[in-house]
């Protein structure tokens, strides 16, 4: 075989580039040279340990190997860590937790990380050297969200048999990162599959990881890091590896359609890539922020973990980090608490546009996951169980990413009503229940003008002036106009959360819809004027919300709202607001049904309805 044009084989450039990608030479080309012979004859069926002499490299090949001499001497040095006299501190019994890269030891009141002697090609843990470097990193980085969580770095020496963790006699033979423990039980998809994954948790995590990448380092000026060709090559390169996995022809199909939609939404996508790279979004992330890697501490979000070993798969777009969280919820079956942790995140940050990215990232996150449990399983000395518990992993992400690349069709949404009318509430829930974002007049009027959402402005300004006078107001629903395009251009639908008192405001939305050719639908909220001025009141006293409305605003909006005409209550809903909060989220689970289906528009309800 040779490639068109070069005379050279594809098995001689398929080296040559693997090889280019490898900086250690040596017995590194060995290695990567026999990688691309048994890729090109076809004969892959999962990552295995070839015998490199030092350290171990994964690659893919379908022949058996055995383990080199660095992962038998690791695998050694971890069961002599298991004895309580290596520590210098009081320890009972040693647990051991294993994962494709690392090996942790919970001891006492602390959990020690090693870093297994293994190269993947995306991580590279092969000389003692790197693992030290990459312990220091891993510090480094996690301090920025859990310092409570990360002490530093230890060595272990003395020899594999006989460890001492610390300076102890002999010579530095390990590294590790030391730990203060925590409960299994509260790694949030132990919460999650516990059911007690709470809203508030989901609202906290959304704040926890806006105020991290405010924080995080923009990517440096002229690095490749989140270009769209690095983008489409870690993508490409998980669907590769499940390409060469012994799959089932289920989801044998499912990849190949997966591909082919990768490159499709890469080529919608490309552009934005680049421009949120240029505009800064491109920033040192997390890189790993799924639920196993976010621990509640004192019952609140706190994320560790992140990646320390591959400045590519760190320096990322943060909706690239926000997609990773987002998938998880979904594969945990909380698809609601997923759609409510993007919509909280966004409406912290106001980055709506990086819902463009927001489904091709959850797709890659997936087969991410995948290609972990794939690696997991043909490691050496995986128990059969896990194997069958990995295998088990892989089918499922393959379903969750196959899933995400069919999106529901988008509409647009208006909750509309007078302040207290309880259109924020009833928009949550259905942002929930539809997988919707909202945009919410009260927040994006802030934003606007450069004013924090609780920085209240009621009692120093006169009704209709200043933030709320015609020219701020106008601006406003523009702003809401134009990002309810961002979200449906995304495939998204979009829940538009206003007051909306003139029919001109409510036609702009409507001739957007027509724009976008999606459904169009209005949800009136409405309660008796006692229980309206009772919420404001309480809405003021509590003080933790967006609205500055007052009693008498609300005074002024019943008196000047313009009513719907027929043609508006064609596709309308009058939703009671009036009653109980586990009675109204009823009423707006059976509503989001309706809406889904169609059924509360003209054409099948003929008139607008009372839940």
């Amino acid at each position: 075989m040779s490639s068109a044009g070069s005379g050279r084989s594809i098995v001689a450039v398929r080296r040559e580039r693997l090889y280019a990608a490898n900086p250690f030479g040596g017995k590194g080309k060995r290695i990567f040279s026999r990688w691309a012979l048994t890729e090109v004859k076809g004969r892959v069926e999962g990552p295995v340990i070839l015998n490199c002499g030092i350290g171990a490299c994964v690659a893919h090949a379908g022949q058996s190997m055995n383990e080199t001499q660095a992962v038998t001497e690791h695998a050694t040095l971890v069961q002599a860590l298991r004895s309580p006299g290596a520590y210098p501190h009081p320890v009972g019994v040693v647990e051991l937790i294993e994962t494709h890269i690392s090996s942790v030891l919970l001891a006492g009141e602390f959990a020690y990380k090693l870093k297994k002697p293994v190269d993947l090609g995306f991580v590279d843990f092969s000389s003692l050297e790197r693992r030290k470097h990459f312990c220091e990193e891993e510090l480094r980085l996690n301090r920025r969200g859990a310092p409570s969580l990360y002490i530093d770095v230890v060595p272990i020496t003395g020899d594999i048999r006989g460890p001492r963790v610390g300076h102890g006699p002999g010579p530095i033979i390990e590294y590790a990162v030391r730990m203060r423990r925590f409960a299994p039980s509260a790694r949030l998809d132990r919460v999650a599959r516990a059911g007690l994954l709470s809203r508030t948790h989901i609202d906290e995590l959304a704040a926890c990881v806006a105020a991290y990448h405010e924080q995080c380092e923009a990517a440096p000026m002229g690095s490749v890091f989140g270009s769209p060709e690095l983008i489409l090559r870690w993508a490409t390169d998980n669907l590769g590896d499940l390409e060469r996995a012994r799959l089932a022809p289920t989801d044998v199909r499912r990849i190949k359609e997966l591909r082919a939609w990768t490159l499709e939404e890469f080529e919608r996508c490309a552009s934005v890539f680049e421009q949120r790279r240029k505009s800064g979004r491109v920033r040192e992330c997390h890189g790993d922020l799924h639920l196993e890697n976010i621990v509640l501490l004192q019952d609140a979000p706190v994320p560790f973990d992140c990646i320390e070993f591959n400045d590519e798969l760190r320096f990322i777009d943060v909706m690239n980090d926000v997609a990773f969280a987002f998938m998880d919820l979904i594969d945990h079956g909380l698809e609601p608490f997923a759609w409510r942790f993007v919509g909280a995140y966004l409406e912290r940050v106001g980055d709506y546009e990086g819902l463009a990215t927001l489904r091709f990232y959850a797709v890659y996150r997936a087969l991410v996951r995948a290609k972990i449990a794939l690696i997991r399983r043909a490691q050496p000395g995986t128990p059969a169980d896990e194997k069958a518990a990995d295998w088990t992993s892989i089918v499922r992400y393959i379903k969750v990413a196959h899933t995400l690349a069919r999106p529901a069709t988008p509409q647009l949404i208006l909750t509309c009503g007078v302040t207290g009318s309880g259109k924020t509430t009833v928009a949550q829930v259905l942002l929930e229940q539809l997988g919707a974002v909202r945009l919410r007049s009260d927040l994006e009027r802030k934003r606007l003008h450069g004013v924090a959402a609780t920085n209240h402005f009621a009692a120093c300004t006169e009704v209709g002036q200043g933030l709320y006078g015609a020219a701020a107001t106008e601006r406003t629903y523009a702003r809401l106009s134009s990002l309810a395009a961002v979200v449906l251009k995304a495939g998204i639908t979009a829940i538009v959360d206003a007051t909306f008192l003139k029919c001109s405001q409510r036609q702009m939305f409507r001739d957007l819809a027509g724009t976008h050719a999606v459904k169009f639908s209005i949800v009136e909220c409405v309660a008796p004027p006692a229980a309206l001025r009772a919420r404001v009141i309480e809405r003021l006293a509590r003080g933790d919300d967006a609205s500055d409305a007052t009693t008498q605003v609300l005074s002024d909006q019943l008196e000047q709202r313009e009513p719907l005409s027929a043609q508006e209550q064609a596709v309308t809903v009058r939703l009671d607001t009036n009653t109980e909060r586990s009675r109204l989220e009823s009423r707006c689970v059976w509503l989001a049904r309706k809406l889904r289906s169609g059924t509360s528009r003209k054409e099948q309800v003929g008139q607008s309805v009372a839940c």
